[in-house]
């Protein structure tokens, strides 16, 4: 390796600091876009059965709560049309 000049070396540790720094904004600024797609990842949730038992448990008990509507899927309710094979 060739010994570098004290001006050199200033210049190179700047280039690498400025690339440094440029490559942490860019990360910042994904992860900020991210985080503002996902917020529900920020959502405090109950992690295993019994604490969801506990938790709906306690929102029985609220008459403010509103009853969720029930979902059905193509798997519960089948089509009702004939399907039509020629």
């Amino acid at each position: 390796m060739r010994n570098l000049t004290p001006a050199e070396k200033t210049r190179l540790r700047e280039a690498l600091m400025g690339n440094g720094l440029l490559l942490l904004f860019g990360c910042l600024v994904l992860a900020f876009l991210v985080s503002v797609d996902r917020m529900n990842w920020f959502a405090i949730r109950p992690a295993t059965g019994t604490s969801i038992a506990m938790a709906r448990s306690t929102e029985a008990g609220d008459t403010n709560v509103k009853p969720q509507k029930a979902v059905a899927t193509l798997a519960q309710r089948p089509r009702t049309e004939p399907a039509s094979h020629q």
